[in-house]
Parts: structure tokens; C-alpha cells; sequence
């Protein structure tokens, strides 16, 4: 299976994980840790349920894959999460030392773009806007709702 067509499936499963979230009244934001071509760890934020503003997607991703792998170095491994991480996340991912992140939507108020650009290891390679319409519309979707 080549490059585009396993971001395909891994960023399928991180919608997956969004819907969930949707499902439990979180922001609808799912995540995927794959290490070679194995899924490691599949989470989704927990905000609400766990009032923990921390309780992001990505963060219990990589706790789930730390625990998976039986280290915190997830050198290696490819995060997909369908939205673009904030900066805490992704300074979390720096110090995961993560190989890659492949993101669906832009996130152009609190994504780490914006707000903290350099906080990603210099060695992570990023693939932003991966699926980002189906991404996007689950989001949408969600807060439309809250209105």
C-alpha cells in the first residue's frame, strides 16, 4: 500500500475516534499513533468527561502509545489526528520525539501554526490538510450544534 492510500486509512480511523467523540459531547478531535504500519494507540479528547483541559486527543494518544511501545520516545511512529495540533500538543510531540503527524483541518485560531510555530522537533516531518474537508465538517457539525 503506498503513502497516500495508508494516511487514507490511518486518518479514517482517527475520524473514527471524532466521531466518538462527537457521540460523548467532546469536541469531535480523533487520534491515530501508527508504528510500523501497526496501530499503537487510538484516542480522542476527554476533556468534558475527565475536566481536564489537558485530556486532548493527542496527549492521550501518546500516553496509550508510551505505554504500548514501553517508552516515552515514539521515534519511528506517525500521529494522525484530525485536527492541527495546539501548542501544547505539539510541544508534547516534541518531546515524543515523533517521527511524523499527518493532520486533517487547519486550525487557523489555536493551531500551533499560528500561535507557536517552532515548537515541533525539528526531525518531525508534517503533512498538514490530509482529509481536511471530512475533517473539517465533523467539527462543524459539532459546533453548529452548540449554538
Amino acid at each position: 500500500m503506498d503513502s497516500i492510500l495508508n494516511d487514507d486509512y490511518f486518518m479514517r480511523m482517527a475520524l473514527a475516534e471524532a466521531k466518538k467523540a462527537f457521540e460523548e459531547d467532546e469536541v469531535p478531535i480523533g487520534a491515530v499513533i501508527v508504528a510500523n504500519g501497526v496501530v499503537i494507540a487510538k484516542a480522542h479528547n476527554m476533556v468534558e468527561r475527565l475536566s481536564d483541559v489537558t485530556a486532548h486527543a493527542e496527549m492521550m494518544a501518546f500516553t496509550a502509545a508510551a505505554d504500548s511501545i514501553g517508552g516515552k520516545y515514539l521515534k519511528d511512529c506517525t500521529l494522525y489526528v484530525t485536527l492541527e495540533p495546539c501548542p501544547m500538543c505539539a510541544g508534547a510531540s516534541y518531546w515524543t520525539q515523533i517521527s511524523r503527524i499527518v493532520f486533517g483541518a487547519y486550525d487557523s485560531k489555536r493551531g500551533y501554526k499560528k500561535l507557536a510555530s517552532e515548537v515541533i522537533h525539528p526531525s518531525t516531518k508534517i503533512t498538514g490538510g490530509h482529509m481536511e474537508d471530512d475533517c473539517a465538517i465533523l467539527l462543524t457539525e459539532y459546533f453548529k450544534s452548540k449554538r
